[in-house]
Order: C-alpha cells, then structure tokens, then sequence
C-alpha cells in the first residue's frame, strides 16, 4: 500500500490556526493576507497555506484581493442578521426537543450542565476565543441533547460566520454577562422539562443575539 500523504491533515492545521486569527481578529476585516508572511509565522511552506486560504475563500471568509492575494471579508449586517433569524429556529427547535429528553438522556444532560457551569466560570479577563469557543460549546450541548443529528449537521457550515459575529458583541464586557444570564435561562428550561418556555427562551435569545450584532456592525460601518 502506498503510505498517506500528511499534507491535508496539515492544511486542516493551517486551515484551522488562519480561521482562529480570523474569528479572535488577530486578522481583522479587510486585512490583507500575504502568504509567504503567513508560512512563515506558521513554520510551513506555502502549498498548505494556499490550500487553507482556498477553503476560506469558498466559505465566503476571505475574498479575492489583487493578484493571488487575499483579504479578510467584512461581515455583512443584514447577512448576519439573516443568519440569525435562520439560527433562532434552529435554537428554538433544539432547545425545545432536548427539553423533551432531558430526564432520560443522562450523558446528554451532564454535558449541558458541565457547559453551563465552564461558561458561568468566565471573567473580564477571559479571553476572546475562549469565550467564544465556550459559547459554541453550550449551544452544541442543546443540539446533541436534542437527539437529532440533521441540526448539527444544518447549522455546522454557518458556524465559521457565526463566531465571527459573536466576537462583535462578546468583546463588551456587559454583554458576556447578560449572554450568560440568558443561557442559564435556557439550560434551566430544559433540564427542568419544560419544552415550551425553553423553546422561547431559546428563540429570544438569538433574537437579542442577531438585533445587537447587526446594531453593532452598522456603527461600526459608519464609523469607518
């Protein structure tokens, strides 16, 4: 047999370190993505980091700058809004059936609860991508809960836009507190069984999510 090429599971290295830097904005909007540069800083050649840049450029995270060049797009208001709107279902669904299996699905349960209580851990100090990174990890632990893979499987693709988005309003220090006053909220919901206040719970607080993001994105382009 011939032995395996290393290089994808590289780019997948490369591909994740470059979406790192662009959702924490070590690569903010409308920066400019030199490659030979970025190799460097990686320890790698060119050829993964092109592969990588590649994959985000079909994801819509990076755009076509120049010749052979990229930059870090911006994030669009009323896409992000319409994500939103989009992902307030997805929620409300999710949170609405885990409700329903939150007595019988023990491990399901253990890992909403071990999310809610590592988010509720957090500080003015934390940083970006870690609160981010555990904003994502609550949301995930509704959707496994819930019992039904095709959630998971729907939102996944966006998910890359929606750290990106949450960056805009978790970098505000009263914002991380009241993001997590609303998650207490829903995780209350389900565990207790309560299909129906969980399920709003869930729909409002993507609501409020989607409405600050969208405020906050079209300050921040009239400002520039």
């Amino acid at each position: 047999m011939i032995p395996l090429d290393p290089l994808p599971n590289l780019i997948d290295q490369v591909y994740g370190r470059i979406l790192e830097a662009i959702t924490d904005r070590t690569l903010p909007p409308g920066h400019r993505i030199r490659q030979n540069e970025l190799a460097e800083r990686l320890g790698v050649s060119r050829q993964p980091v092109s592969h990588a840049l590649h994959l985000l450029h079909r994801q819509g995270l990076v755009a076509e700058s120049g010749r052979r060049g990229f930059e870090v797009t911006r994030l669009d208001p009323s896409r992000i809004r319409q994500l939103y709107e989009v992902r307030g279902a997805i929620d409300a669904l999710a949170a609405r059936l885990a409700a329903g299996r939150a007595r019988t699905d023990a491990a399901g349960r253990g890992q909403l609860e071990a999310a809610l209580q590592a988010g509720q851990a957090i500080g003015s100090n934390t940083p970006l991508a870690q609160l981010i990174a555990l904003d994502v990890d609550f949301h995930r632990a509704i959707y496994r809960l819930a019992g039904n893979p095709a959630i998971e499987e729907m939102i996944a693709p966006q998910w890359p836009h929606m750290r990106r988005s949450m960056a805009t309003v978790l970098a505000e220090l009263d914002y991380r507190d009241s993001a997590w006053t609303e998650h207490e909220t829903i995780a209350a919901q389900i565990l207790a069984g309560n299909a129906r206040a969980a399920e709003a719970a869930a729909l409002a607080h993507a609501q409020t999510a989607g409405r600050m993001t969208e405020e906050r994105l079209r300050e921040t382009d009239e400002a520039a």
